[in-house]
Parts: C-alpha cells; sequence; structure tokens
C-alpha cells in the first residue's frame, strides 16, 4: 500500500511546481521579490527532486513522463513572459525561449501525427537550458531585490541562456530528423 502511494511522489512534487506558477507570477507583478525567489528556490529543487525520486526508486510514471516537462515549460514560460512584461528581461530573449519550446511541442506532436506516440528523452544539454533559465531567472529576481548579483553575472547567465535554447533546439531538431529518416 505504501509503495503504491510513494510511487505518485514525484508526480506529486511536480503538481506542487506547477501550483506555484500563479503565485510566483502574482509574487513578481506585486514587486514582492523576496516572496518570488523563495517560491522559484522551491520550484527549482522540486524540478531536481520529482527526476531523482522517480529515477531512484523506479516510480517512473507515464503520468510524470507527460506532467514534468510541462511544469518546466510552464513555469518557464510564465517567468519569462511575465519578467518580460516588466522589462526586466529583454523580449528577445524571451522569443528564443518561448519559440524554442513551441517547435520542440510542434515537433513533438508532427511526429505524433506521422509515426505515433514516443517518448521524449531531454538531452544533456536540455537539462543545462532549464538549468540556466532558472538561475537566470532567480538572478534577475534577486537583483530586483538585492541590487545583486552584479549585472556581469545576469548578462553572462543570459548569454548562457540564449547558447542552451539555440543548442538544444537544434539538437532536439537533428535527433528528431535522425530517427524519422532511421523509420522510413
Amino acid at each position: 500500500m505504501w509503495t503504491a502511494s510513494l510511487r505518485q511522489l514525484p508526480n506529486l512534487i511536480t503538481l506542487v511546481r506547477m501550483v506555484l506558477i500563479a503565485p510566483i507570477v502574482a509574487a513578481l507583478l506585486h514587486a514582492q521579490f523576496s516572496a518570488a525567489m523563495i517560491m522559484i528556490g522551491a520550484a527549482t529543487v522540486s524540478d531536481g527532486a520529482d527526476g531523482f525520486l522517480a529515477k531512484r526508486f523506479g516510480w517512473q510514471t507515464r503520468l510524470g513522463a507527460l506532467l514534468d516537462p510541462a511544469a518546466d515549460k510552464l513555469l518557464i514560460a510564465a517567468l519569462f513572459v511575465t519578467l518580460a512584461i516588466q522589462g526586466v528581461v529583454p523580449a528577445w530573449l524571451t522569443a528564443v525561449v518561448l519559440g524554442r519550446d513551441l517547435v520542440i511541442v510542434l515537433g513533438a506532436g508532427v511526429w505524433r501525427v506521422r509515426f505515433g506516440p514516443t517518448e521524449i528523452r531531454p538531452s544533456p544539454v536540455s537539462r543545462l537550458n532549464t538549468l540556466c533559465q532558472l538561475g537566470f531567472v532567480l538572478c534577475v529576481v534577486c537583483r530586483s531585490r538585492f541590487a545583486l548579483p552584479a549585472a556581469g553575472v545576469v548578462t553572462a547567465l543570459g548569454a548562457a541562456v540564449f547558447l542552451t535554447s539555440v543548442i538544444s533546439g537544434l539538437d532536439y531538431g537533428i535527433r528528431g530528423v535522425h530517427r524519422a529518416r532511421s523509420l522510413q
């Protein structure tokens, strides 16, 4: 009984991350940067925790395979759009981040129509991209509240977000094309 319940723990953690999105956006819009940083930090930790628990204990589920990337994409999109509206994240960088995710989602949809269901596994560069995005957002929010870290650190993280977004987007595309060719 406990084992069956524990098996759902990663999914519960992912759902909590999704529920945090609205309060994080509200905190940012009301300039409650300390609260936003705490919640973004919790969401970041939860992103690692759910995956670790699922893999470590064999608690992977089909639901989790869908929820986890959806939670990541929704959180990242909400953060970047909110911060772009506030003028603290460049609109062009937000467009790159959202464009990458849109291309991945559209590619997965085309794959499903053409070849059937598939499991998209994030590559190491994609995981690095998510980490860079969340680190960048945390630094931007922290800088809005405490004037730290230095502007150069935020700029460097922004550059890392741009580079990892482009590289991971290309990686997904190239892997998808190679896989599609092998099926034809």
